[in-house]
């Protein structure tokens, strides 16, 4: 049986999930420019994991006798590709920042199962979030350089 703690955190990274799988693919469908267009297959394989993500928390939560929460955090989509990512960037490192908190309960309680889970869900937050940091790199605007 977990803690309404566990639950609780869960819960948020659910949220969280839901809110980034929703986001990332909105992005996918409306980013623009000749950056956007290469970056649009990023955000829908990306949008596809976290909901993967969100459905492995579902169910590891009604295995602990909870019920899944179904509302997303508020959904940001940005207008320019900076603008995503850097929001994209946030919301990956507040993730990270849910899942490290939720692992050291599973390491109290003694959930061994959901520390693992966790753990997976958690070494793909760090990927995506080194993802939108490298697309970040140097950029002010799409396609600006430095001046010579």
């Amino acid at each position: 049986m977990a803690s309404k703690k566990l639950l609780d955190l869960l819960n948020r990274a659910i949220a969280r999930e839901l809110q980034v799988s929703i986001q990332y693919m909105w992005q996918h469908v409306q980013v623009t420019g000749l950056e956007g267009v290469l970056a649009r297959h990023i955000f829908k394989e990306i949008a596809i994991n976290e909901m993967k993500h969100a459905e492995e928390l579902a169910e590891r939560i009604s295995s602990l006798n909870g019920i899944p929460t179904e509302k997303p955090e508020p959904i940001f989509v940005g207008g320019s590709l900076i603008e995503m990512l850097k929001q994209d960037q946030q919301n990956e490192e507040e993730a990270i920042m849910i899942y490290r908190t939720a692992i050291q309960v599973t390491e109290t309680e003694g959930d061994f199962t959901t520390r693992g889970l966790l753990e997976k869900i958690l070494s793909d937050e760090e990927k995506h979030i080194d993802i939108f940091g490298k697309m970040l790199v140097g950029k002010t605007e799409p396609f600006t350089q430095p001046n010579m």
